[in-house]
């Protein structure tokens, strides 16, 4: 018993699943040196006495017919590979099952049960008949249950591993750099070695051997050499797990992130909304004089952060999400979700931000297909949404976009005031 709990501590597995594994191996021993063609052999094992006992374990079936050649050709005949049928054509009719055969091995027939093993059997009722050891186990049988014992065990621990860290999926861990492999980052999460594709990092970031970072696992896989786990730094709901960490609102349900676009690296923004009116969410995020979104953004490795709030108006969000430029007018189409947006010319390139990223970000958070023009491109023209022409939802009224003269001032001045959110 202590050699087993020894194990268990080593391998980190339950001290049921080590004596199951001697068990196995000791009916496998059995059978390599007594055991018959037709046995179900069982082993029950006492840790604490070193005992065992021995049973051929059968299940009662109702009586079937068994043609006896059936028996004589499972002698003569080699085991054949089993052939995977091929999936039916669309259309095709589905063949019935096929009635389960009887396996002598496992079954027992209820006629023949009653009569050698058990008088008052049932169907479904399971007959444990003991087995007598004539001897001591060979070198073969002890060779054999070496191992099984080898090999379950491993299964077992890879079994643990993998049930382990498949709980953690989704989730953000620390990590350490442990090597490079070609473009592959390899990272030591403690018990098993994760892998980080090259889509999965971030491209400004270099990850030297030691450094300590954050990841997320976003897959857990068992493959033949134990848990495969594929962890991320590029993906988007580490801002969520970070937020979670940081801000003391946000992992109380005070505050809740309603969206993230994210380009890794590079920008993020993240649309947040309170559930309580006495709760500023942008504010919260912020922290005094930044510490909270600066203690983020350092863990993001600089990565710069937009916090915008977040309305179920549409025109409003749009204008929140394009921040931090100032919008004119916005016209929807609902249909087809595409947004008109106009901006002054010295807004124009604070809009579409560095090779379209501001606009593209706030395409992704807000969902809707975003077209960004300036005051100049539609003086004289009609504002109104694209598609059948007329303002949808809570798109405003078509206007009139002029240039704004000395005389025409408090005109425009009126028309913005009626038709933007800012």
């Amino acid at each position: 018993m202590q050699a087993i709990k020894q194990i268990s501590e080593e391998k980190n597995i339950p001290v049921e699943s080590v004596i199951e594994t001697i068990e196995a191996a000791l009916a496998a021993a059995y059978r390599k040196d007594f055991g018959e063609k037709n046995q179900n052999v069982k082993v029950t094992f006492d840790p604490e006495s070193g005992n065992f006992d021995v049973f051929d374990v059968k299940t009662v079936v109702e009586d079937q017919e068994l043609p006896e050649e059936i028996e004589e050709a499972a002698e003569e005949k080699p085991k054949e590979r089993p052939v995977i049928p091929a999936a039916p054509e669309a259309g095709a009719a589905v063949p019935a099952e096929e009635e389960k055969k009887f396996n002598p091995k496992t079954e027992i027939m209820i006629t023949e049960a009653r009569a050698t093993l058990k008088k008052g059997a049932e169907i479904g009722d399971e007959i444990r008949t003991k087995l007598a050891v004539p001897a001591a186990f060979g070198r073969m049988a002890a060779q054999t249950a070496k191992q099984v014992i080898t090999q379950k065990l491993r299964e077992a621990e890879r079994s643990k591993l993998f049930n382990e860290y498949k709980e953690r999926e989704n989730d953000l861990i620390n990590a350490t750099v442990q090597r490079h492999e070609g473009r592959l980052v390899l990272i030591d999460l403690g018990r098993v070695t994760a892998v980080m594709p090259p889509d999965e990092q971030i491209m400004t970031e270099r990850y030297a051997p030691g450094d300590r970072i954050k990841v997320f696992i976003t897959d857990v896989r068992l493959s033949s050499k134990g848990p495969e786990v594929i962890v991320s730094r590029s993906h988007p709901e580490i801002v969520r797990k970070l937020f979670n960490l940081e801000i003391p609102e946000v992992a109380a349900g005070v505050v809740q992130i309603k969206g993230i676009a994210r380009e890794a690296g590079s920008r993020s923004k993240v649309a947040v909304a309170s559930t309580q009116d006495n709760v500023d969410p942008i504010g919260s995020c912020i922290g005094q004089r930044g510490t909270r979104i600066q203690t983020v953004i350092g863990e993001l490795g600089g990565e710069k952060i937009d916090i915008i709030q977040h309305d179920d108006d549409p025109v409003k969000f749009i204008t929140n999400a394009l921040s931090p430029a100032k919008v004119v007018e916005i016209a929807l189409d609902e249909d087809s979700r595409i947004a008109e947006v106009i901006v002054s010319e010295d807004q124009l390139s604070l809009a579409i931000g560095k090779g379209g990223q501001n606009v593209r970000l706030a395409s992704r958070l807000t969902g809707w297909r975003i077209n960004i023009k300036s005051l100049s491109e539609v003086e004289g023209q009609v504002l109104v949404p694209p598609g059948d022409g007329e303002a949808t939802g809570a798109a405003p009224e078509a206007v009139v976009v002029e240039p704004e003269t000395e005389t025409e001032a408090e005109s425009a001045e009126e028309a913005k005031e009626a038709g933007s959110a800012e």
